[in-house]
């Protein structure tokens, strides 16, 4: 058997669409009849497949064999035999739908009001219309059907068409309806003008050619127009029209370019090529970029290698893309907008939205984001630049728990009689649908006395979904009495007793609805078991009926039939009556008292819209916010009512849409009582297009498009009637209306079903929006649309969301403890008085400092380092900081910034001799020297770094201290920092994590695949790109502490929130991104880091001082340009330098960068790692400047202080030098003012640029820290090898196995060839292994072993030496994880294990590793089990 790809090949029909849906399809033999020319192909498949997938394999053989009048396919399905026949009807569903239409094409229209039923062997299919019935019935639908099933799946069904029953129609409804739009059609014609003739003339003018500077490429695009869409393979030379939204230029080898544009027109997209040369690039490539909108002529082609239509372009013309205007007199205002923070929903970048609304002329645009308030920080920059009003809001998640359990509860004893009933119906909505069974109970002191059950005739039809829940078909009750008749029995039998049921709103709400349209008064109070359920029995997760009965011990009998429910319902209040009796309750109206409030958890969440009025308001919102956030989050930010009353102050309060408890009061006609309570806390209500809640039709909540306009007809009238402002909002969610597809992409990524039609949330103009609401008339539709929105916009101030001021905490004292520090050190070190050039950089920098502002970040940083030094762990600086004297001086950093020298550390004669700026780039290598005045060597400091790099020349740079602590001592130093500052003070730095590139990609490539989609790469690019961007999480930032001052609440800057919303995680963090809040109040960052960890180990082991590890060591100096001090050759490590695993120096990247640059001094360390963190500074620019011999190593740039430096040197202003290396460092290159400037002082052309050419820049006194810890690090590996290597796969190694590198050198080195010969196809862990071989590679070779472990002496986490040889720890074995580890160490402690039985049970171990544990050895020889047998004692 050929599979269909196969068959396809040989007929040389290629299509990639059919090899992929076809893929798992065999052709079992085919058929020819000469004498109709007939072609059968007869196929079988697993999966089912579309008729409309057959029928494009049809076409295609049809194409191809043209000789053939006519080909049939005949597909049989085989691996289903084990699917009920219901699962089969469901899954090929859309093959019988196809079959319906083929056979009666009207049915296209109806499709989605077919339904279906199968019971057994019998399949009923229910028709909607009478006219499709009839049509169906007459050309033997059912036996086509059931012929089908039989031919394709084997199983004969009884195919039974039936015909819907037919509604009741309200005539009254129908004429209101009907004079409705005829109101509406006279309107239209009164308010449209027709088109002027000249305008429609116009249209067929043919115009004079002249020459089109708009033309960029070709001689013209003038060709048959077409949406991309419509492309297909039969079209031939055409012209879009469209934004170009990607471009690739590639250099062949010919030398000519190829340029890819791939363009969109929101149709689809499409890939569009063109070969460029010397004659024309300049001119194509600087007029296009992304974003240009283009006309472009050309032919389509299939690319044989994408596999996919593409373009080859003869013609560009720059077209300008017509922009939606708002042409309105006066402009509305958008009071319910989201942004990309409403996460995984929206998809609005706030800047764009912002500028939009700006650009149409509104006045004010609210944002409005789902729980969160994120997006203020970029709203509030975007409303300055754009000069519009921002309204500073968010789409909240309400909880009433202030609610009472029972409402309006009566004072009867709990004996009283209770209804305990039930609802059977034809849907949900209580205005549309019907009531088809009532079912009821009556309970009185706590027994059931009395039952009323009666089926209704509903006039409509029941459909088979409800047939099949409840068993109730139209033939049931086709003969029964109608509502008008059962229901005023129903009510004298309840009388005036309290109604009980199972969600009882919907039953309530039903019932309630029906006496209205009786004029039969209702007033009965109800009790709720869902609500009792939720507070007796807290322990279940779910209270649906079934669940309780089964709880409870009720039995539950035809489940979903009125009257059965009705007496389980009642069992189960009789239980819970009792249960309120046990608590204390007397009194009906006692229950509200004994049960309390109800977990926040449990109950629903509407939708709430919060707007801040004023700085009182918005510190309320985030009040309420972190409140929600850090106290009430369970699935979402909850925001409990009644804490949102205890902060009302300063907050406009809206409905927000159908999710809203407003909406839903009207939607379920609620009387006015209940509403005016519901609508009290509200000051506008909100109602918003048709298309927003259309989906609530196809959910049969509404009827139709008519019900939508009466619901906002009623919540406009409603809310004049209680004295609310009616607003019209568009809950937007995308600027455009076509972006509405890359919302389906974002939703379906996360698992939710696609709507057939899209639901278009875009930003309207005013224009659109009345014509929106033009239903309800001019006049009410400029009131809600544009006079309302306006007044509520002018009912809040224009304020700022965060401060524009920085908010310094504030340490007493702190200016004249830092002068002192740092004077005292200084004449510790220099003596007093100090030399001239330390006195007068200390007090240039103090100066500085304590002017702007800045000394008490450096007490902080001091303190802290201060701290850990005490507890033993070194801190590393990171940044800038090392460019500060004071910082040194304070303890905050050893890097020493002043220019090399020399310094006597005799007390008594601390002579001092300082170099040049620039003579030397580190004091380290200067030449030992003994001190002239009194012999004693002297010590060799200085590492030439300008202060100015840090703070400015102005002190106008924000300064930033990053400090590297022990990863292990990180929590300490974090939970001291909340010591030194307060509770509620020290926040973590929240992080927006958002959809990544690659991320969106993935979405959209599962989104086309899934759902059949045959697009273009290029759509699916388009796709990627509308996604990313969309907040997907929160987080923290590793080490950044944020910093409230005493005298500021953290709700004065930011909201609070747990990272990712992670309630058990003990972390809060700010919910604002650091990044936007960092330059207002004081962000530390207290990073956590390997190394100071490592140094720390290796100190525990040796008993070294770290800090006296001289830094000009010359055996250490050699392993960055050999192998020799290690002992061992480059062959024997497969490396020619002995640089492995030394932090900033390991890297294949940076070893190779020291065998191009062969360094012999502590100042060429510090550049190449200068150079190594850099971006575009080394690969594709320095390396390139010395391998050419431009320049030597030592003049390239490598660090941000050499542009500073060299620019001063070459005469440029220092303000100026100082501005283009921050220009460069961050990416941004050299303006032409600065070019010029560096021209004027000959600054060579190499170095202007290798300037442009960089995208970020290390700094020198970053990279001096980084060099001196890393450098003690080597110095280990050389004099402390064994303390060295136990440190490093204790704390650095990623994938340490024991089981691989433990056996011995060989074992080692046969399992890296078998990784050599597989290096292309490794894992990730099998790569992170590869590289800690290389490392287990070198300790061998330089003839050290490994001691085998003893699980008596192992530690679970930290390698150990053990006589002259290195004991793995515990965790090192395969599969042993941390705990398990740990728990062995433990069990080890109470004695020797008595067997294999005995270690698993104190050890609490699997089975699996203990049995790799005593292959390995490591269990010695341990019987299987404590039992002694006869023979041990003989």
């Amino acid at each position: 058997m050929d599979s269909i790809k196969d068959y396809l090949s040989k007929l040389e029909i290629k299509n990639d669409f059919l090899y992929k849906k076809l893929s798992d399809v065999f052709v079992t033999k085919v058929v020819y009849y000469k004498e109709n020319k007939t072609f059968y192909i007869y196929l079988s498949s697993k999966e089912i497949i579309s008729y409309d997938i057959l029928s494009s394999l049809r076409e295609a053989l049809l194409e191809e064999l043209d000789y053939f009048s006519d080909i049939k396919i005949k597909i049989r399905y085989n691996g289903l035999s084990r699917k009920s026949n219901k699962d089969i009807v469901k899954k090929n569903w859309d093959n019988v739908l196809h079959i319906l239409k083929s056979i009666s094409p009207a049915i296209e229209g109806w499709k989605k009001d077919v339904e279906y039923m199968c019971i057994d062997d019998t399949l009923k299919i229910k028709i909607p219309k009478t006219m499709l019935y009839d049509s169906l019935k007459s050309k033997h639908c059912e036996e086509i059907i059931r012929h089908a099933f039989l031919e394709e799946f084997s199983i004969d069904l009884n195919v039974i068409l039936e015909k819907a029953v037919d509604e009741k129609v309200d005539r009254k409804k129908l004429m209101e309806k009907m004079e409705r739009e005829m109101e509406e059609k006279v309107r239209e014609m009164q308010i449209s003008s027709p088109t002027p003739v000249e305008e429609e003339e116009e249209k067929y003018i043919i115009k004079e050619e002249h020459e089109d500077e708009n033309l960029i490429y070709g001689e013209n695009v003038n060709a048959l127009f077409e949406h991309i869409c419509d492309i297909d393979k039969n079209a031939k030379t055409v012209c879009i029209v469209g934004e170009i939204f990607n471009i690739e230029t590639k250099e062949l080898k010919n030398g000519k370019i190829l340029l890819i544009a791939d363009v969109t027109d929101n149709t689809s997209s499409i890939s569009c090529k063109l070969f460029l040369n010397d004659l024309n690039q300049d001119k194509v490539l600087s007029k296009i970029s992304e974003g240009t909108n283009v006309r472009i002529k050309g032919d389509v082609i299939y690319d044989t290698f994408k596999r996919e239509l593409t373009m080859t372009i003869s013609g560009i013309r720059l077209e300008d893309k017509k922009p939606r205007i708002d042409k309105a007199d006066k402009k509305r205002v958008e009071l319910h907008a989201h942004t990309q923070m409403s996460s995984m929903d929206a998809l609005c970048q706030t800047k764009k939205l912002v500028k939009q609304a700006s650009q149409w002329g509104h006045k004010a645009i609210a944002i409005t984001d789902h729980g969160v308030v994120q997006a203020f920080p970029e709203a509030m920059d975007a409303g300055k630049a754009n000069g519009i009003k921002i309204l500073y809001g968010v789409e909240g998640y309400l909880v009433e728990d202030n609610a009472p359990i029972i409402r309006e509860a009566n004072d009867k004893d709990l004996s009283q009689t209770f209804v305990v009933f039930d609802l059977e119906t034809t849907g949900f909505s209580n205005k549309n649908d019907k009531i088809t069974e009532i079912g009821a109970v009556k309970v009185k002191n706590f027994e059931i006395v009395d039952r009323f059950n009666e089926l209704i005739n509903p006039e409509k039809d029941i459909s088979y979904k409800v047939q099949e829940l409840t068993g109730i078909t139209n033939d049931l009750i086709k003969d029964k009495p109608t509502i008008e008749e059962i229901l005023p029995k129903f009510m004298e039998f309840v009388g005036d007793s309290v109604l009980v049921a199972h969600n009882a709103e919907f039953d309530i709400g039903f019932i309630n609805q029906k006496c209205k349209e009786m004029n039969i008064e209702f007033k009965n109070k109800s009790v709720d078991t869902l609500m009792l359920a939720r507070i007796l029995l807290p322990h279940l997760k779910r209270f649906k009926l079934n669940n309780l009965t089964k709880e409870l011990g009720v039995p539950l009998h035809n489940h979903h039939r009125a009257v059965d429910d009705a007496a389980a319902t009642a069992q189960i209040f009789i239980k819970f009556l009792d249960m309120l009796q046990k608590k204390g309750a007397k009194k009906l109206s006692d229950v509200n008292e004994v049960l309390g409030g109800i977990d926040y958890t449990k109950l629903k969440t509407k939708h709430i819209t919060l707007i801040a009025q004023n700085l009182v308001g918005v510190k309320n919102l985030y009040k309420i916010v972190s409140d929600a956030h850090v106290n009430h989050f369970y699935r979402a930010p909850r925001i409990l009512k009644s804490v949102l009353l205890e902060h009302k102050e300063g907050i406009i309060v809206g409905s927000a849409c159908e999710a809203g408890e407003v909406f839903q009061a009207v939607k379920q006609n609620k009387n006015d009582d209940e509403i005016k309570e519901i609508i009290d806390l509200y000051d506008y209500i909100e109602v918003m297009p048709i298309d927003n809640n259309r989906f609530m039709i196809r959910n049969g909540e509404v009827k139709d498009e008519d019900e939508l306009r009466d619901l906002n007809r009623r919540m406009i009238e409603i809310a004049k009637k209680f004295g609310k402002i009616p607003v019209a909002t568009g809950d937007v969610h995308f600027i455009d209306k076509h972006e509405a597809v890359f919302r389906r992409v974002l939703k379906y990524s996360q698992g939710f079903s696609l709507d057939d039609e899209e639901t278009y949330l875009h930003f309207r103009t005013t224009d659109e929006m009345l014509e929106e609401f033009k239903y309800l008339g001019e006049e009410l539709a400029y009131e809600v649309v544009v006079e309302n929105t306006n007044k509520v916009a002018d009912m809040v101030e224009d304020f700022l969301p965060i401060p524009n001021e920085t908010f310094p905490p504030v340490i007493e004292g702190s200016d004249t403890e830092l002068r002192e520090m740092c004077y005292n050190k200084a004449k510790r070190i220099y003596g007093d008085p100090m030399p001239e050039v330390v006195k007068k950089r200390l007090d240039r920098e103090l100066n500085s400092i304590i002017s702007n502002g800045y000394a008490v970040m450096y007490i902080i940083a001091q303190k802290l380092v201060t701290k850990s030094l005490a507890d033993g762990y070194l801190v590393g600086s990171r940044g800038s900081v090392g460019s500060s004297l004071a910082a040194t001086m304070s303890d905050i950093t050893e890097v020493n910034p002043l220019p090399a020298h020399y310094i006597c550390e005799n007390e008594d004669c601390k002579y001092s001799y300082f170099y040049a700026v620039g003579e030397w780039g580190s004091g380290v290598d200067l030449p030992d020297k003994d001190c002239p005045k009194c012999g004693r060597k002297l010590k060799k400091d200085g590492h030439d770094i300008p202060f100015e790099v840090f703070l400015g020349f102005e002190g106008d740079k924000e300064p930033d201290i990053d400090l590297n602590f022990s990863g292990s001592y990180q929590p300490v130093i974090h939970k001291y920092t909340e010591e030194l500052f307060g509770e509620g003070h020290v926040y973590r730095a929240g992080t927006i994590g958002t959809v990544a590139d690659k991320t969106a990609y993935g979405y959209a490539k599962k989104y086309v695949e899934e759902n059949d989609l045959d697009v273009p790469s290029a759509e699916v690019l388009r796709l990627a790109k509308g996604c990313t961007g969309v907040k997907r999480t929160s987080g923290q930032h590793p080490g950044g502490v944020m910093v409230i001052p005493n005298y500021k609440e953290v709700y004065d800057i930011t909201p609070i929130q747990y990272p990712a919303n992670d309630v058990n995680c003990g972390v809060i963090t700010t919910h604002f991104d650091y990044h936007s809040i960092s330059g207002r109040i004081l962000k530390l960052d207290i990073l956590g880091h390997d190394v100071p960890t490592i140094i720390r180990m290796i100190e525990d082991i040796t008993g070294l001082d770290a800090t006296t590890i001289p830094l000009d060591d010359k055996e250490t100096m050699s392993i960055f340009t050999s192998t020799e001090a290690l002992g061992v050759t480059p062959e024997e490590i497969n490396c020619p330098i002995g640089s492995l695993a030394i932090p900033e120096f390991g890297t294949s990247f940076v070893r190779q960068m020291l065998l191009d640059t062969k360094p012999t001094t502590f100042a060429e360390l510090v550049r190449i790692s200068g150079l190594s963190h850099g971006t575009d500074v080394w690969l594709n620019n320095a390396q390139d400047l010395v391998v050419d011999k431009v320049v030597e190593f030592k003049d390239v740039i490598s660090t941000r202080d050499d542009i500073m430096n060299y620019l001063l040197f070459k005469g440029l202003p220092p303000k100026m030098a100082f501005t283009i290396m921050e220009n460069v460092r961050k990416g941004k290159g050299l303006k032409p003012e600065f070019i010029e400037e560096m021209n004027k002082h000959d600054v060579p052309q190499w170095y202007v640029d290798s300037c442009q050419k960089i995208k970020y820049m290390f700094p020198k006194a970053h990279a001096a820290a980084y060099v001196m810890m890393a450098w003690r690090i080597a110095y280990c590996k050389i004099h402390y090898p064994l303390a060295y290597y136990g440190a490093f796969f204790s704390i650095r190694a990623k994938a340490f196995s024991y089981e691989i590198m433990c056996q011995g050198q060989k074992h080692l080195e046969s399992v890296m060839v078998d990784y050599k010969k597989r290096q292309d196809t490794l894992s990730n862990k099998e790569k992170d292994a590869m590289g800690d071989m290389r490392i287990v590679q070198e300790m061998y070779a330089r003839g050290f072993e490994f001691e085998p472990i003893d699980i008596f002496r192992a530690q679970s986490r930290s390698f150990q030496i053990v006589d002259g040889k290195l004991m793995p720890s515990l965790n090192s074995i395969d599969g042993l994880g941390e705990k398990a580890a740990d728990a062995i160490v433990e069990a080890a402690k109470d004695g020797p294990f008595l067997s294999k039985d005995d270690f698993r049970q104190r050890t609490k171990v699997s089975k699996t590793i203990i049995d790799l544990m005593d292959s390995l050895g490591l269990l010695g020889d341990l019987p299987e089990s404590n039992q002694i047998s006869i023979f041990d004692l003989v």
